[in-house]
């Protein structure tokens, strides 16, 4: 059944919970699995939720729940997306060659670059979710920006995304996922954010958030495809990243 199938793909790629082998991987179990990818994360969404609980309640200083917090997603995500992050940057700044990009990407070392751009993208996230803290609805919205970040997968499957090269994740996904099935997603995401955001009342940040993470989710795509010709796995990793870094800082 491509739905359970998608979703075995789904938690066992983007998570470290055990499951059970799909029965096929295809292109329909391969989109099925992105349009998936935010219900992944509501298992490391529950544990954030709790942290920036514990830090309002005192047990646990701002401080400490951003960067247990962004420990908890690297955990539960087997450092999928930041390895993703590092080595996408790493290859973008390492040529202007396509080929060497891609081949710097593949290396798997982290690089100068790519260490300053985990540094600085934890750190806003960290100093984001400990900003929650201090907010009324925080431990909520911490959790409907950790799941909304996951929609960059599908955004970035969506067909006319080209993949960079013809093996590896990203040609697996690349392309998979309709376009409605895309903008539905996202929409959700979006709606999901903006419903814990301006639930005490109006707040332009709450508002904003969801579109500033979706016009940086375009521009790492096109960058993407003009230097690279298109997605790869890393670079799926890296949208995600980059999309839950702007909607913490654009809520905090």
């Amino acid at each position: 059944m491509s739905l359970a199938d998608g979703w075995r793909l789904a938690l066992g790629t983007l998570t470290r919970i055990p499951v059970r082998p799909p029965a096929t991987i295809d292109r329909a179990t391969a989109g099925t699995a992105m349009l998936l990818a935010p219900l992944t994360a509501l298992p490391a969404a529950g544990g954030v939720t709790a942290l920036v609980a514990l830090g309002r309640e005192g047990v646990l200083a701002p401080l400490a729940v951003g960067l247990l917090g962004v420990a908890l997603l690297a955990w539960v995500s087997r450092m999928l997306h930041l390895d993703g992050l590092s080595d996408t940057v790493d290859g973008l700044t390492a040529s202007t060659d396509r080929e060497r990009s891609l081949a710097v990407m593949r290396s798997g070392t982290a690089g100068p670059s790519g260490v300053v751009a985990l540094v600085v993208v934890l750190g806003i996230q960290a100093v984001g979710l400990a900003s929650l803290v201090s907010v009324a609805h925080g431990p909520w919205l911490a959790a409907a920006v950790v799941v909304a970040s996951r929609a960059a997968l599908p955004v970035a499957c969506a067909r006319g995304v080209p993949a960079a090269r013809p093996d590896g994740l990203g040609a697996t996904v690349a392309g998979s996922v309709h376009p409605a099935g895309a903008v539905a997603v996202g929409l959700l995401a979006a709606a999901v954010v903006w419903a814990v955001a301006l639930l005490p009342g109006f707040d332009l940040r709450g508002l904003l958030a969801p579109i500033l993470a979706a016009l940086a989710l375009a521009g790492c795509l096109t960058l993407a495809v003009r230097r690279l010709g298109g997605v790869t796995g890393d670079v799926l990793g890296a949208c995600v990243e980059v999309t839950l870094a702007v909607l913490l800082l654009a809520v905090a």
